[in-house]
């Protein structure tokens, strides 16, 4: 079968309508068509180069006024560093937190006294102030392999997508036993960046996160509570390119969990992401409501306790103040394995879970005394 009626036409194709014609990012296709150099189609000097640098130093010009050229090339060292002996996963989390909470620079004071601020490198307030790229057949070199990709997705030249297609004839797992786990092999630095992993024979689809096997991988299938679900590319590119979308779920719905000594990165199932959004709404329209947020109710094992851990990250980014949180359990397993989970995620800080757990109404209202982090506590129910 020749390239022109593989699944370039039956399925990337319309993947690259969809994301520039109904979500509005720019699309490109590279394959054969791509200059390298600085003046060049993206910027790129080699194809080794995964980073966007064009891209990204505007963006660093256009959300940071006050940056400066060298403080550009600082963030730029920054971002690109890694330790040789970091593993993916290690490097894939070190960058992220540099991509959600901003690069530290060096900034001069009087007197010869140096400071850091932070240069952030994407608009989370505004997704329009931000370049949407997608680019279609981006040749990846490695140090000793050439791989060309589907789909990239850049935001602000940074690679936070990565799309691999199959034809519909072909199953969905395939994509991720022969294509993407060979990337990883081959060209692991175009993962350094990533946030989203999806694989789709365009009828069915499945979105992941770095270091995940496959059976982690999940359907996207609803756009809103009320819809009746869908597994289809064009769902889970909706509802997750949707650029107000994807940058809500790359600030506020991805962790890293230490639990057991090892590292998992944590992407919230559709189910989670609109039930914690609309807990966000009752949130924030609680003085409407007598203080009241509603029911978000979950059938076992759909994960209640990094739901609750996603609804006090992003309360805690988005809205003002220091609210605590409290977690009632009716088990004791569940006061440690939920407690577990938010120090493990980091939301505690360097803080023990322990120092949060109440024992009695009273030892709750001590706690709440000294404790005024917003991080909460977990009360079992006597």
């Amino acid at each position: 079968m020749s390239y022109d009626y593989s699944e370039n036409i039956l399925v990337q194709e319309s993947a690259g309508h969809l994301l520039q014609n109904e979500l509005g990012w720019e699309v490109a296709f590279a394959y054969n068509t791509e200059k390298l150099g600085e003046d060049g189609t993206f910027g790129r000097k080699s194809y080794k180069e995964i980073l966007l640098t064009r891209y990204f130093r505007e963006a660093l010009l256009r959300l940071n006024p006050w940056i400066t050229p060298a403080q550009i090339d600082e963030a730029q060292r920054k971002l690109e560093h890694r330790l040789s002996t970091a593993s993916l996963l290690q490097i894939n989390e070190e960058k992220y937190f540099l991509i959600r909470d901003g690069i530290p620079v060096t900034v001069k004071k009087p007197g010869g006294k140096t400071e850091e601020k932070r240069a952030a490198v994407i608009d989370f307030q505004n997704p329009d102030n931000n370049h949407f790229l997608a680019i279609k057949e981006l040749k990846i070199h490695g140090d000793l392999y050439r791989r060309r990709t589907d789909i990239v997705g850049f935001v602000n030249g940074i690679p936070l997508l990565f799309i691999e297609l199959k034809k519909n004839t072909v199953d969905v797992q395939e994509a991720y036993a022969n294509n993407y786990t060979d990337y990883q092999d081959t060209v692991p630095h175009l993962f350094f960046y990533n946030a989203f992993l999806i694989l789709s024979n365009g009828v069915e689809a499945k979105v992941g996160t770095l270091g995940s096997k496959y059976e982690f991988f999940h359907e996207w299938k609803r756009l809103s509570e009320q819809d009746q679900g869908s597994v289809a590319l064009e769902t889970m590119l909706r509802g997750i390119c949707k650029k107000e979308n994807f940058l809500d779920l790359l600030e506020n719905f991805i962790l890293f969990d230490h639990s057991g000594g090892h590292t998992a990165k944590i992407l919230a199932r559709n189910h989670q992401y609109l039930g914690v959004n609309e807990a966000v709404k009752a949130y924030e329209a609680r003085k409407l409501n007598n203080g009241k947020l509603g029911v978000f109710w979950h059938t076992q094992g759909s994960g209640k306790s990094y739901s609750m851990v996603f609804l006090a990250q992003k309360i805690r980014r988005k809205f003002s103040g220091s609210p605590t949180i409290v977690i009632l359990t009716d088990r004791d397993e569940l006061n440690t394995q939920i407690s577990d989970t938010f120090e493990n995620c980091g939301l505690l800080g360097k803080t023990k879970a322990s120092q949060f757990i109440a024992s009695s109404g009273g030892d709750l209202e001590q706690k709440s005394e000294i404790q005024q982090d917003g991080c909460g506590a977990n009360l079992p129910r006597p």
